[in-house]
């Protein structure tokens, strides 16, 4: 087998996407953590250009990985011991950094939303507030309601991964042949046009029936249409991770699913700016949530079809970021956070400042890491192994391509 590059690429480029995200939902009126001054709705189509995929994104490419992962293991003589030894270290990878994440990185992110946010300010220092933080306090409230805490914030990644992994490997241990006959049957539903149809059809239809129903929460035990997308995305991705014929119809239609994903977008902004102030008709709302499960796969579908068909290969640059991927991820948010709150003093104009941000963002998520790899005992906390060369949080991903 040969390395698939091609997803190593998307996955690193997926992050850097996020990065860009979460520094722009400082700058646009949407609720998050910390709000610039400056915020408006400049920025918000240009949000609005990845939020429906993004995520789905590297769902769908984090169970390519885990297909491949798991493929190692019929090679194996202990096939049973394997498979058990397989889910721990899974696990460690996951669940160590998810609850260090949640007790130690993400918890200035709380901090300077209670110091912003919190009628009447917060004004006690931040040890106090993380002893509070630690021991679930439950006075953080606004009109708006109350900040739970402890929590994972943008770490809910992590836990829905470990969760939809868990899932499969249940599947893989005790359906095998459901599931080999499933893989089947997506296959060669999904080869030629079906590749771009037949999971746009399926986004368009959880969108239309679930995304009114159940509130997009990141709790894990209420998320039911987001678990209903990403696991749709992460099986996807397992049961046609080494499906030639998918990867090959993605190729051929990449230019159609760009020129949709694009149509789809303005479309959306249209009828949001159109309905900004004003209830739309019903049928529209139902067509416009068909509309951004098209814009979902047909983003995914251009992106992956561009990928397989430039086929990049491995350099350098990719090497040292595959590794780095993951505890850039963990400390992203947090440096954003900090780092915006702690410049609007300088009262620099949104313009200079949104592109300082990022690049500090970069930097210290950068260095963090550099200074993460070195240190054995840090390793496993940001999903390093402990000893020798930094290796991918996310399994491999590897194909026959």
């Amino acid at each position: 087998m040969q390395r698939r590059y091609d997803l190593d690429w998307v996955r690193v480029c997926a992050f850097g996407v996020l990065v860009l995200y979460h520094v722009g939902m400082y700058y646009v009126t949407w609720d998050w953590h910390v709000k610039s001054l400056h915020a408006s709705h400049a920025l918000e189509p240009f949000m609005v250009l990845t939020a429906p995929w993004r995520l789905s994104l590297l769902f769908l490419v984090s169970g390519a990985a885990t297909a491949f992962m798991f493929s190692r293991i019929h090679t194996r003589p202990d096939a049973g011991g394997s498979r058990l030894r397989l889910l721990g270290t899974r696990s460690w990878t996951l669940l160590v950094p998810l609850v260090f994440g949640m007790v130690v990185v993400v918890t200035p992110q709380s901090y300077y939303e209670v110091v912003e946010q919190l009628p009447g300010g917060y004004h006690h220092g931040y040890l106090t507030f993380w002893g509070q933080y630690l021991s679930g306090y439950e006075g953080f409230c606004d009109a708006d309601g109350c900040l739970r805490v402890p929590t994972w914030n943008h770490l809910w990644f992590v836990a829905y991964l470990w969760v939809y992994t868990v899932v499969i490997w249940l599947l893989w241990c005790l359906a095998p042949r459901p599931l080999q006959a499933l893989g089947r049957g997506v296959e060669h539903a999904l080869s030629g046009l079906g590749a771009l149809v037949w999971p746009a059809l399926l986004l368009a239809l959880l969108r239309v029936t679930l995304s009114a129903r159940f509130e997009s929460t990141h709790a894990l035990v209420d998320d039911w249409y987001n678990h209903a997308q990403y696991f749709a995305v992460f099986l996807l991705g397992f049961l046609l991770a080494r499906a030639d014929r998918f990867w090959d119809a993605l190729a051929h239609l990449r230019w159609p699913a760009l020129v949709l994903w694009l149509a789809s977008w303005a479309g959306i902004i249209v009828y949001f700016v159109s309905y900004a102030e004003a209830e739309p008709p019903s049928a529209l709302r139902m067509a416009m949530r068909a509309v951004w499960g098209l814009n979902q796969w047909c983003a995914i579908a251009a992106v992956l079809g561009f990928a397989r068909h430039w086929n990049p290969g491995n350099n350098r640059a990719l090497r040292y970021l595959v590794p780095a991927v993951f505890p850039v991820y963990i400390l992203h948010q947090t440096i954003i956070v900090v780092a915006a709150h702690n410049l609007q003093p300088l009262g620099i104009p949104p313009l200079a400042e949104g592109p300082l941000l990022v690049a500090i963002t970069f930097a210290l998520a950068v260095l963090g890491y550099e200074g993460i790899r070195r240190v054995a005992w840090l390793r496993p906390l940001f999903g390093l192994k402990v000893g020798g060369v930094a290796t991918p949080a996310l399994p491999a991903t590897r194909g026959n391509t």
